[in-house]
């Protein structure tokens, strides 16, 4: 993004409104040393206004920077620039009134429940007796009364995550940060705790006064959220801001929230199609899918009731997928040229069709050219392997030039997933004990 553009962004943030501005984030960049020295920006010039009375979603694939921005307005980590106002005050650290809900539970297991939410108010110097009663009255509202003294270990998923929404409320904070609180539970027990924790809200009961959701959800953020912020990803960014329009409680059968729901799938594939539509380079993340499951979803894409182009928010509901499981997969096949995605839709290619009806042999022949002809980073080990005179080469080789473009944990994963795709086509084998790769050597040339 440009200076013009930033200084754009920034003047239509300060033409807005600010006096119900409970947090204001401005012009947030925060950037990672690769081992080259070389920055790696994961969040570039990122705004938000964040009001009272409302819950704000951050939207977006995993590595889009999400919880990254989220543990920068909780104070955790720092900006490499921009700023955080709370309550106009730039914040430097944790701050008083702000709150954070985790994705992992993130209890005590040694501790009770009870003792579990009194660890929220420590800090705060309270008296033993009132530390008590706010802990206790904590538990009760969110629905955990009757197992003050119970033990992590004792409780299901959805009440451990009761508990650490206690723990954060029982603080009366002004903001609630929520990091993905519901994709640890089962579909039933996510869906339970987010009506009760909305009921809660829209009946005034809980001080709060705004809140902040990361999720990589659509329909959660939909069903939730008076506004979402869409993020792109590499570096993060707000590509869009929605407001849903809808008042609580919200029906996910209504024909309107469906059309929203579409039209949000239709935001994020038309961005992925854009970055799909560039050459890929050897640096580019691949997303991390099996084969088999790539094989599935082309079996089921050609199968009935598709027939080749499937609603992606339909297709992703008859499979029980989420968005961060569906995406990666729909964009490894476009990659490989099997499949598109369009305005919401994945379509097979004629190609994903041929595959689809193919035999195994002729699957994998068909996946190594496409591999070998559209995945530079594929072709790289294999030309290195087939220059060297033992045919070998170690996985650091390879590693250590991704991590000149990504970071540590993207550049793992693209390895692994290259790794995956070279074995399942025969271009290459990988020998995990010794962490190296190496070609099938023909017999010919054994002797």
């Amino acid at each position: 993004m440009s200076e013009e553009q930033v200084s754009v962004a920034h003047a239509a943030y300060e033409a807005v409104d600010n006096k119900n501005a409970v947090l204001r984030v401005r012009g947030v960049t925060r950037a990672f040393s690769r081992p080259s020295g070389d920055p790696l920006t994961v969040l570039e010039a990122v705004d938000v206004n964040l009001n009272k009375g409302e819950i704000v979603g951050l939207l977006g694939r995993s590595g889009s920077g999400k919880s990254t921005l989220l543990r920068i307005v909780a104070g955790l980590i720092r900006a490499t620039s921009g700023q955080v106002l709370y309550r106009g005050e730039q914040l430097t650290g944790p701050a008083e009134g702000i709150a954070m809900v985790f994705q992992s539970f993130a209890l005590f297991p040694w501790l009770t429940v009870l003792q579990n939410v009194e660890a929220g108010l420590e800090a705060q110097g309270l008296a033993r007796d009132e530390m008590r009663e706010r802990a206790l009255s904590a538990i009760d509202l969110i629905g955990l009364d009757g197992f003050a003294n119970a033990f992590p270990r004792e409780l299901s998923g959805g009440m451990r995550q009761r508990v650490g929404f206690a723990r954060a409320l029982v603080t009366n904070p002004s903001i609630l940060l929520m990091d993905e609180p519901f994709s640890a539970l089962d579909v039933l027990t996510a869906e339970n705790l987010r009506t009760d924790f909305l009921d809660l809200w829209t009946e005034s009961k809980l001080a709060i006064q705004s809140v902040l959701l990361v999720t990589h959800n659509i329909e959660e953020a939909v069903f939730m959220c008076d506004r979402i912020l869409v993020f792109s990803s590499n570096p993060g960014r707000v590509t869009a801001e929605i407001k849903v329009p809808f008042k609580h409680p919200r029906n996910r059968l209504d024909p309107r929230f469906r059309q929203l729901v579409d039209d949000i799938y239709a935001r994020m594939t038309v961005r992925a199609k854009t970055g799909a539509a560039t050459v890929l380079s050897i640096g580019e993340r691949l997303p991390e899918v099996s084969t088999n499951l790539l094989a599935g979803l082309l079996e089921n894409l050609a199968a009935e009731p598709y027939h080749g182009r499937a609603d992606m928010p339909a297709i992703a509901q008859a499979l029980a997928l989420e968005v961060d499981e569906l995406f990666p997969m729909a964009e490894a096949l476009q990659m490989l040229g099997f499949a598109e995605m369009v305005s919401g839709d994945i379509l097979l290619t004629p190609l994903g069709h041929q595959f689809n009806e193919s035999e195994m042999q002729v699957r994998k022949n068909t996946f190594a050219k496409q591999l070998l002809t559209r995945i530079p980073l594929a072709a790289h080990i294999k030309s290195v392997l087939d220059d060297r005179p033992g045919h070998r080469a170690p996985s650091v080789r390879f590693l250590s030039e991704l991590e000149d473009h990504l970071s540590d944990s993207a550049a793992e994963q693209t390895l692994r997933a290259v790794t995956m795709w070279g074995r399942y086509a025969e271009i290459f084998t990988y020998d995990d004990e010794a962490e190296a790769f190496s070609l099938e050597i023909p017999e010919d040339e054994e002797d």
